[in-house]
């Protein structure tokens, strides 16, 4: 078992008086089997009340409904979580999945049918063109080496490079520019996957390596692949790795856009802007 230390600083400031609408915020770890959050604190400014939720994915998820106007919002979560897992633990897959395609049970496939639909349907013959030479038609493929080889691809054709806009990359402009975030690397990888009929997510969390140091001012996003026998398994697409004891998941969807850690509105002048900085420590204890 190991104690990480986790700090999340997240800072607006506005050029003048705003009134704060509801803000969403998903900073909390999920906890099982693997991660139990130890202690957990919330520093806000203005002032302003809190209401936690569940939402339908499960993620813990707070409301902030402020109370007063001001020219800056910030929110601080400071989290110690113990990880009992290190290493990804070895792939025992149901006898029906050793090979691809399969088929998943009917009894799953009800609840796993929306995490199959593309969300960049416009870039389908894109994705398939890019797996051509991992799929061999009407032959067997053994399924985990090619969810490796899928994530090994994108992690050796992809330059990571950092990217403050919102929202992610479709899977056609991360292809054509060959760079992205860690979050457009993770959503070509869902596309892919969901290309071939696997029902994939998107996991927004946090980074226990040296990885982390290159984007200090974000948090980290992988893929999740439903496998029978052994259930949700991570691909982390920006290093090409398993996911294992380094990666915490805070929130999963299976929409990419859909858990900012931090998101809301503000009303204020039309021409009022504001600026953002992030600052995300993760220390081993």
């Amino acid at each position: 078992m190991r104690r990480i230390e986790i700090e999340h600083i997240t800072r607006y400031t506005y050029q003048e008086l705003v009134q704060f609408l509801p803000h969403k915020i998903y900073v909390r770890p999920r906890e099982g089997h693997d991660i139990r959050i130890e202690s957990s604190s919330l520093r806000i400014t203005p002032a302003f009340e809190i209401e936690w939720q569940r939402d339908v994915f499960d993620n813990s998820v707070a409301i902030l409904n402020f109370r007063e106007s001001g020219d800056l919002l910030e929110i601080i979560s400071q989290l110690v979580v113990q990880h009992y897992a290190d290493q990804p633990s070895p792939f025992q897959l149901a006898e029906q999945a050793y090979q691809y395609p399969f088929h998943y049970d009917p009894i799953e496939q009800i609840d796993l049918a929306p995490y199959q639909h593309c969300v960049f349907p416009q870039d389908y013959a894109a994705v398939g063109k890019w797996l051509e030479d991992l799929l061999c038609t009407g032959k067997l493929i053994e399924t985990v080496p090619l969810l490796n080889q899928i994530n090994e691809k994108i992690a050796g054709s992809i330059d990571y490079t950092v990217r403050d806009e919102p929202g992610v990359q479709s899977p056609a402009t991360t292809l054509s520019l060959g760079k992205g975030s860690c979050r457009d690397c993770a959503t070509l990888f869902i596309e892919a996957c969901r290309y071939c009929g696997l029902a994939s997510r998107f996991v927004s969390g946090y980074l226990v390596s040296n990885a982390a140091e290159e984007d200090l001012a974000t948090t980290h996003a992988w893929s999740e692949v439903y496998l029978p026998g052994i259930g949700w398994r991570g691909f982390d697409s920006t290093s090409g790795q398993i996911v294992g004891g380094d990666h915490i998941a805070v929130a999963v969807h299976r929409h990419p856009e859909v858990i900012p850690p931090v998101s809301g509105h503000f009303l204020g002048p039309p021409d009022c802007k504001a600026k953002m900085a992030v600052e995300v420590h993760v220390n081993l204890l």
